[in-house]
């Protein structure tokens, strides 16, 4: 299994960044009562993604993109270093969180058919665990970002 590691590195660094990109937005809009509250929510869902993920770690590996693999070295994972201020701000911070749960949902699902190829009943069960909580993270920052996006783009502040 050559590569799963990079894989399982992959989605280390990319729960966590979502966890603290999902804490960041929801801190930078507590004004917004159901983004500050569900952010922090979310952002357990995928803490609790990277703990179920270190046995899967210990047992394969973490292997950065890059390190002795010619590809996918631009497979990375950016995070918020802050938030936007006012509605439009607001909207291209759901953008930006969905997009990053967008690469952790694929990712997920590249693992569980590895984990399903290798016969790998743990890990199959912790991807699919994991990748369906990630789609329910998705589907909120997706409503989210369709009730904020008439108020931010078509109100003039």
């Amino acid at each position: 299994m050559p590569h799963l590691a990079v894989y399982v590195g992959l989605l280390h660094r990319s729960e966590q960044t979502l966890a603290d990109a999902l804490r960041t937005v929801g801190e930078g809009h507590a004004a917004e009562g159901d983004v500050y509250h569900t952010c922090d929510t979310l952002a357990k869902m995928s803490e609790e993604h990277v703990r179920r993920l270190e046995p899967i770690a210990r047992r394969y590996g973490e292997q950065a993109a890059g390190e002795d693999v010619e590809e996918p070295e631009r497979l990375h994972a950016d995070g918020l270093a802050g938030v936007r201020e006012g509605p439009v701000g607001l909207l291209r911070d759901l953008q930006d969180l969905y997009v990053l749960g967008t690469l952790v949902q694929t990712t997920w699902t590249a693992v569980a058919q590895a984990a399903q190829g290798a016969r790998d009943h743990e890990l199959l069960e912790i991807a699919h665990a994991c990748e369906g909580e990630t789609g329910r993270q998705l589907s909120w920052l997706n409503t989210r970002l369709k009730a904020a996006a008439p108020q931010a783009l078509l109100v003039a502040t």
